[in-house]
Parts: structure tokens; C-alpha cells; sequence
């Protein structure tokens, strides 16, 4: 197999674990990225271009070179929290930008596009577990540039007859620290990681409401293993390019959910250290139960999460942070998707 696949953002945590999978499957891959939050990409088993993936020249100078047979979409922005505070950066960046990544894509036609989307799309669940079918009313801006996307790429595929598929994800976590793939997010913002990095150093980890309606009062989400979700994009390709299937929209998690207690929890077994917990108040637009349904990828995708227990994502993370001697120097905080 000698088919080119480009993906932007692919020196990024999902971006680069889904980059590896496809070099072993047989794809070429050209990883688009900027490097903001990587400081290097030195994986042989990919082409890389530093660069924006909203620089027309750039992307008309790769589109000229390569043929690509898809394109896999992850340069976007994701903190929450940013998002509410930097809104204009993220609807550039996140909109702006991956239009003019479509519009290059339609002008040389390559019509075959994958999408990293969000279970923020859904805003305050109205019941769990969450379908495709839930309404979308997203209650950040990130996830607004999410849901604007998916509707774009609706328009596009009207018009264009484009063919995507969007996936929705719910709480990546876990690593691949073997390959030395893992997360880098500067600063971090994941609870897993900041849950390592106050057992590493002895700094407390916040709990942001211990109030809710849940079996102990903290916020429930659905934790899927990164190398689980790269399968999904792999399985998505196979869906659009092998077997010319319709566009389509997907929920990738385990369809059960974890408590920031029970998190705690497992991160002390795992590594042996007691932390310092301090509970605070709960932060707003933080909804107490994030749970995927995702029987509609299983059964279309033919896709199931295999790396997905509690044990396997800490571990493989605990295992990253160390080979990596990635362990912060500043406050631990939470921060929820």
C-alpha cells in the first residue's frame, strides 16, 4: 500500500498515536504541524512538514506534491477554559483555518476527510448515555467551533460531495510510552496527568465539586485509550476510502463512566503514593455526567475500545510520565472536557 495520508496536528497526543497506527498499517503519512505543542517530531515512520494548516501557500505547495488519498483532521485548539477567555483565537484557528484547509482540499479533489470532533458538541446532557442523536447546544466556544465544523463539512459534502466522518470524542487518555507517544500539553490540562504529576511531586490535586448528583458527589466521564481512538480513525478510513461508505458521525468511549473519586483512587494504587487531595467549588459548565453510547461505531465502524480499563490508560500514562521526565514544576489544577 503506498497511499499518501496527510494529517494536520499529527505531532499531537491523538494526532501522533493515530500517525504511528496507519505507518504500520501501510499508509504514507505527512504529519502537518506547527510544533506548538511538541517541541520536536523525531518519528521516523512519517514525512513531517512544520508548518500551519491554514496557510494556503503551504497547503497548495503539499497538495501539488503529494496525492493524497484522505485527509485526517486534528490541529485545533482544545482547552475549555482558553476557549471562554480567548474566544477569537479558537474560531480562527479552529474554523477559519480548517475552512481553508476544505477549500484547498475540494480545489485539487481530495474528498475524503476525517474529523476530530468533540463530545462537547452536546453542551449539558439531557439524558446518558449520550447518542449521536443528542441535541447539540454547546456551552463553550471550543465546542461551538466543533459543532461549526460539522456543519460545514454537512455544507461541504452537499455541495462538493465531499465524504467525512466526524468523531466525537469523550476523554482521551493513556499513552504509548514504548513508541514515546503520550501527552505534552503545555500547560497540562488533563486529569490523568495532573493526578501523576501530584504524586510525583507531592503537590495537591483539586477536586472542582463535590456536590454532584453521582454515586460520591464528583463529576463521571468517559475515559477511551488513545491507541483505542487512533484504531477508530484507522476504522473510519477504511469507511470512506475502502468501502465507499456514506458520510457519517460517530461517539468514540466505553460507554461507562469514572468518578474523580474513583480516579483518585486507581492513581494511588497504580503508583503507590497517597495524595493530597483538596476539594473546591465547581466550576461552571462542568455537567456531572459525561458517558458515551457508542454502539453506533461498534456496529458501523466495526470498532471496539481494547485498551480502555481504568488500569491500562494510568498505567501506560504513569509508565510515559516517567520515561519522559514530562512532571511539572507549577500548581496542580483540574481541568474536565
Amino acid at each position: 500500500m503506498q497511499d499518501y495520508i496527510l494529517i494536520t496536528g499529527g505531532a499531537g497526543y491523538v494526532g501522533s498515536h493515530t500517525a504511528w497506527l496507519l505507518a504500520q498499517k501501510g499508509y504514507r503519512v505527512v504529519v502537518l504541524d506547527t510544533l506548538a505543542q511538541s517541541p520536536h517530531f523525531p518519528h521516523r515512520w512519517a514525512e513531517f512538514v512544520c508548518g500551519d494548516y491554514g496557510d494556503r501557500h503551504l497547503l497548495e505547495q503539499l497538495f501539488t506534491n503529494y496525492t493524497f488519498t484522505a485527509v485526517i483532521h486534528f490541529g485545533a485548539y482544545t482547552v475549555v477554559s482558553e476557549s471562554v477567555q480567548h474566544p477569537l483565537n479558537y474560531y480562527d484557528n479552529n474554523v477559519s483555518k480548517t475552512i481553508t484547509l476544505l477549500d484547498v482540499m475540494v480545489k485539487h479533489n481530495i474528498l475524503s476527510f476525517i474529523f476530530s470532533s468533540s463530545c462537547a458538541v452536546y453542551g449539558l446532557p439531557h439524558y446518558t448515555p449520550l447518542t449521536e442523536e443528542h441535541p447539540c447546544n454547546p456551552i463553550s466556544p471550543y465546542g461551538t467551533t466543533k459543532y461549526m465544523i460539522e456543519q460545514v463539512l454537512k455544507d461541504c459534502a452537499n455541495a462538493y460531495g465531499l465524504k467525512y466522518v466526524a468523531l466525537r470524542y469523550f476523554n482521551a487518555a493513556g499513552a504509548q510510552a514504548r513508541e514515546g507517544l503520550g501527552e505534552r500539553h503545555i500547560p497540562e490540562t488533563h486529569s490523568i496527568p495532573l493526578l501523576l504529576q501530584a504524586a510525583q511531586t507531592g503537590k495537591p490535586f483539586y477536586i472542582f465539586g463535590t456536590d454532584y448528583p453521582t454515586k460520591d458527589g464528583t463529576c463521571v466521564r468517559d475515559y477511551i485509550h488513545v491507541q483505542d481512538l487512533a484504531t477508530a480513525h484507522y476504522k473510519a478510513l477504511l469507511h470512506l476510502v475502502l468501502y465507499k461508505n456514506p458520510s457519517d458521525i460517530f461517539n468514540l468511549g466505553t460507554g461507562s463512566g469514572l468518578s474523580v473519586k474513583e480516579l483518585i483512587n486507581a492513581v494511588q494504587q497504580i503508583t503507590r503514593k497517597e495524595l493530597t487531595i483538596i476539594p473546591a467549588s465547581r466550576r461552571i459548565g462542568d455537567p456531572a455526567l459525561l458517558v458515551a453510547d457508542p454502539v453506533k461505531a461498534m456496529i458501523i465502524l466495526q470498532w471496539k475500545p481494547m485498551y480502555s480499563d481504568i488500569t491500562t490508560i494510568v498505567t501506560s500514562t504513569w509508565v510515559f510520565e516517567q520515561s519522559q521526565g514530562l512532571i511539572k514544576k507549577e500548581s496542580i489544577s483540574q481541568e474536565q472536557e
